[in-house]
């Protein structure tokens, strides 16, 4: 049989953990995504801001815990803003 080596045991618990934190994140940023690109789709202006305002933060706290990349974070933010800027622009030319 063989030995048990506390740490390693130890090692593997925090892996669970973290496994699952990072997954939740990860879920959670998904989620996030697919409703800002689908209210941007059906060209609801009101609901993809409001989504981007909780997704800036989603991004940035998953970036902090090293869920993702910080560059990743910032790059995904950026490129959201600026669909949301353009549908913007877009609708308010079209009302004009």
């Amino acid at each position: 049989m063989a030995k048990r080596i506390r740490s390693a045991i130890k090692k593997h618990r925090q892996s669970l953990k973290r496994k699952a934190r990072n997954l939740n994140y990860r879920s959670r940023l998904k989620t996030l995504s697919k409703g800002i690109d689908s209210a941007i789709e059906n060209r609801d202006l009101a609901r993809s801001q409001s989504m981007l305002k909780t997704a800036i933060p989603a991004f940035g706290k998953a970036a902090t815990k090293g869920v993702i990349h910080k560059r990743t974070a910032s790059r995904n933010v950026s490129r959201f803003s600026k669909k949301v800027y353009n549908l913007s622009k877009e609708l308010a030319q079209s009302s004009t």
